[in-house]
């Protein structure tokens, strides 16, 4: 279940975002995305999740192409980007059903859910009555609940104390531990020992001299 990033490229508003961006990402290894604002970190995992086609380039996860298989490849991934997707009149517990329909995910699997992100004293709360770090942890309990084998995460600790930080992590661990792929933006340290870090926005090859090429700008473990 490797993740196979080849030569994309990305234009908007007539600036090249990104252009040459390729990496490969091993089964249980994650990759971190750093940089600036602007850097395209949002805008790769965009694309990755299908929600934004490329410029050039393709992906490739399982052997599945994102630009010919689209809605397949889109099959393998749970993206959770800055908007939470939850309804506010249903209640936690509803909405946590309601993603389980969705994601064909059993419904035995709400509970553990829920206590993941330790959401079970707000379970019969209706979602309007929640605070923006409590919605967060409800959108990312989608985490615990659906079962896909590439997770795109965009600042997913945004607005989360430090225990549902840790929560957040311990997931992402989770996940490449069970032979799974992680692309985060995240400004803090899942602790994922197989990870490798990069910044998209350095991925710009018709500026590059002197022989630099694509491997030259994923940056060591280290880096982030």
């Amino acid at each position: 279940m490797s993740l196979s990033i080849d030569n994309l490229r990305c234009v908007r508003a007539g600036r090249t975002v990104f252009s040459g961006l390729s990496v490969d990402v091993q089964p249980g290894e994650a990759l971190i995305l750093a940089g600036p604002n602007g850097a395209g970190k949002s805008t790769l995992l965009r694309i990755l999740a299908g929600l934004l086609r490329p410029d050039a380039g393709d992906a490739q996860f399982s052997g599945v192409s994102l630009t010919s298989e689209r809605v397949e490849f889109q099959e393998r991934v749970l993206y959770t980007g800055h908007l939470d997707a939850v309804k506010p009149a249903l209640t936690v517990h509803e909405m946590l059903t309601f993603w389980a329909d969705v994601y064909d995910a059993h419904h035995d699997a709400v509970g553990p859910a829920i206590e993941a992100l330790a959401l079970a004293r707000l379970a019969d709360h209706p979602v309007r009555t929640l605070s923006a770090g409590q919605r967060r942890r409800l959108g990312l309990s989608r985490l615990a609940l659906i079962d896909r084998p590439l997770w795109l995460l965009d600042e997913p600790t945004v607005s989360l104390d430090a225990d549902s930080a840790a929560r957040v992590a311990a997931l992402a661990r989770s996940r490449c531990e069970s032979g799974g792929v992680v692309v985060a933006a995240t400004h803090i340290d899942l602790a994922i020992p197989a990870a490798k870090t990069i910044d998209p926005g350095s991925f710009k090859l018709e500026a590059t001299e002197d022989g630099v090429t694509a491997d030259d700008l994923v940056l060591s473990g280290d880096a982030w």
